[in-house]
């Protein structure tokens, strides 16, 4: 599995089309996250100010784009070079904040 933080209006924008965030364009490929823990990391630091939060489960047999894992001996992401074909999302988490903001869990989204 890959994981995935979006804002809900991102992920809800445009439902009848494969997910292609600003990242696609601009960089080539969309940022994905090797588990739930790095997810929720990536949540708190990166997207603090963003209040309606997911996280993508995405199967990555599902998907038509290639994927390759990058970065450095340290840290290594998972990089879709395409976007996300919406079958290929097995599940959709919402990020759930503690009373001072920061991403503690990550819950069924309804």
């Amino acid at each position: 599995m890959l994981f995935h933080v979006v804002p809900v209006d991102e992920w809800t924008a445009d439902v009848d089309r494969p997910y292609a965030p600003a990242s696609l364009a601009t960089e080539g490929f969309v940022h994905c996250s090797p588990d739930e823990p790095a997810a929720l990391a990536i949540a708190d630091g990166l997207y603090r100010d963003v209040p309606d939060l997911l996280v993508l489960r995405i199967d990555e047999s599902g998907l038509g784009a290639e994927v390759r894992w990058e970065g450095s001996a340290d840290m290594v992401f998972p990089h879709v070079y395409g976007p996300i074909e919406r079958a290929a999302v097995t599940g959709v988490l919402a990020v759930r904040r503690d009373m001072d903001g920061h991403a503690r869990e990550l819950t069924p989204w309804a």
